[in-house]
């Protein structure tokens, strides 16, 4: 891709990374990603707002052939898919200057061994001049690592966000035009990387929001020249109200925990509550970190495998409590042959999900009528709890 113009010297420089599927060795990325890097240009002085992957280095320093001068990279973040070319623009601009905030400094000298001479600290709030344009640096850490933040520039009132408000997509539009497209992106975005840190993210997005951005660049996926669409979602995300929604990760070895489930599903069905299921012998983690968002209870369904759950079920365990999503209350259901330590395993491994506990329902065997009518008390409890949730 070549350099696209943005507004009058300032313009989007990067790469479309179109068949990546993986990140982090982790997350899925079914769209690809972009890793988006601005070239803003002053009346004195000109800068680099963050850089590429270093695996495609080469393709941001093709769009730079063209820019005979840079006095300044700023490095929001220092996770390499953002910072880890900017050891190659370096050696093409050695006069140039990293700004980042102090902590993100730091990092960079461990991540990437930069020398400590290279750096230009800023502070919250501290402001740069380029001339006839400002650049002014809004610290926002944990979005989503310690030593995140922001580039407002204030003349355009454009908000360089870096990771957020970010979305996982390769493709030719600039901006977000299509924004179902972009909103089921986001979320999953949102989901994946910066749920765990919802409360400190509102307070960030106060900080953004009160410069009443026109036009907001993440580093990843498209720009929004509706900033609006954007905020009112993550607004909603990190809102401390869950949906009438239920989620049932499980996974069924010999067909007895999937009847459960069935049934399960069904009866919630009936009592008018919305429900996710995800059978985890072979999920997308993205949709299903997604569904969470938005959970107000989660069911987890596990067989038993060696006296515990199976390894797929605390695995889902392990990531909603990574994720930290705001649901109120969770459950286990499933089956044994002879005994089982599956509700006493999977309840230790969720301590930072503040949910209050619903009596499990677990099966010896096949499951009977008894079962049954024990899955439609938990049907019943959680259709009664989520009557309560705020409309």
């Amino acid at each position: 891709m070549k350099p696209r113009t943005i507004i009058d010297r300032v313009r989007w420089m990067g790469a479309e990374d179109w068949d990546r599927r993986l990140f982090d060795s982790l997350i899925p990325l079914p769209d690809g990603t972009s890793y988006n890097s601005y070239l803003v240009q002053g009346s004195e002085q000109t800068v680099l707002i963050d850089t590429v992957d270093p695996t495609q280095a080469e393709v941001l320093l093709s769009q730079l052939e063209d820019v005979p001068r840079l006095d300044y990279v700023v490095a929001h973040h220092a996770e390499q898919d953002h910072s880890g070319s900017i050891p190659r623009v370096l050696a093409k601009y050695p006069r140039a200057k990293v700004v980042a905030s102090p902590k993100c400094v730091t990092m960079l000298q461990d991540l990437l061994l930069i020398p400590p001479d290279k750096f230009l600290p800023v502070e919250d709030g501290q402001t740069l001049s380029l001339g006839d344009k400002t650049l002014e640096f809004i610290h926002t850490p944990w979005v989503h690592w310690p030593e995140t933040m922001c580039t407002f520039l204030g003349q355009d009132k454009l908000l360089f966000s870096c990771d957020f408000f970010g979305s996982h997509i390769a493709g030719t539009d600039l901006y977000a035009e299509d924004e179902g497209r972009v909103y089921e992106a986001a979320k999953r975005y949102y989901a994946e990387i910066m749920m765990p840190f919802a409360p400190v993210i509102r307070q960030n997005l106060a900080k953004v929001k009160a410069r009443s951005p026109r036009i907001i660049a993440p580093s990843h996926g498209p720009i929004y020249k509706r900033p609006e669409f954007i905020l009112e979602a993550y607004e909603d995300w990190i809102s401390g109200t869950p949906r009438n929604v239920a989620v049932i990760p499980f996974i069924s070895m010999h067909g007895s925990t999937q009847v459960m489930v069935d049934r399960l599903v069904t009866d919630l069905a009936a009592r008018g509550v919305a429900v996710h299921q995800f059978n985890l012998a072979d999920t997308d983690i993205g949709k299903l970190a997604m569904s969470l968002v938005d959970a107000a209870t989660i069911v987890l369904g596990t067989p038993t495998v060696h006296a515990g759950a199976h390894p797929q079920v605390l695995y889902a365990a392990l990531l909603a409590n990574a994720l930290r999503p705001k649901a109120k209350w969770a459950s286990i259901i499933g089956s044994f042959g002879w005994h089982s330590k599956a509700v006493e395993q999977i309840s230790g491994l969720i301590p930072n999900l503040k949910v209050e506990v619903l009596a499990p329902v677990m099966a010896k065997g096949f499951p009977r009528q008894e079962n049954f009518l024990e899955l439609e008390r938990l049907a019943r409890e959680i259709s009664e709890r989520h009557r309560t949730l705020r409309p």
